[in-house]
């Protein structure tokens, strides 16, 4: 396994109070910038069959911002497994990130394709989770989140 000791949060984990109460064990948080990928919010949720979840997919020219989160050490991330229910929900891989520091590699986590939907929101407390992230995203990626049409 590769041994990594950052996760890259795009998501509700954009959330440091909801990071703590998973119990990750953090040291620090910072902004970070995923190149070549946008935000969407096709992973069925298990509530209403309309509602989505956060992912990541690939699209050349976008970025998206989330939170770095320094983890205590390389084991940690197994925690948020599942909470992510990975592998089935969501795989984790290794991402290559931009940060004010330079670049640097997390953890993250996509969705199964099998349970990608098009056409799906978000639900107003789940968004609220990612604008919880405002203190390490830029404002204009923080009024991108706030417009986003919800459930």
């Amino acid at each position: 396994m590769l041994e990594l000791n950052h996760y890259f949060a795009y998501g509700s984990n954009m959330d440091s109070a909801r990071v703590a109460e998973r119990g990750l064990k953090t040291l620090v948080a910072v902004g970070a910038v995923l190149d070549g990928y946008r935000l969407a919010f096709n992973k069925k949720s298990k509530g209403p069959p309309t509602t989505g979840h956060a992912n990541i997919e690939y699209a050349p020219g976008t970025k998206v911002e989330g939170v770095l989160y320094e983890l205590d050490s390389g084991e940690e991330i197994l925690k948020m497994d599942p909470f992510e229910n990975a592998p089935v929900n969501y795989g984790r891989e290794a991402v290559s990130l931009e940060t004010d520091a330079g670049i640097q590699w997390a953890w993250t986590y996509f969705a199964n394709p099998a349970l990608k939907e098009d056409g799906l929101l978000p639900e107003r407390e789940y968004l609220d989770h990612l604008l919880e992230g405002k203190p390490y995203i830029s404002i204009s990626y923080y009024d991108y989140l706030e417009n986003i049409k919800v459930i």
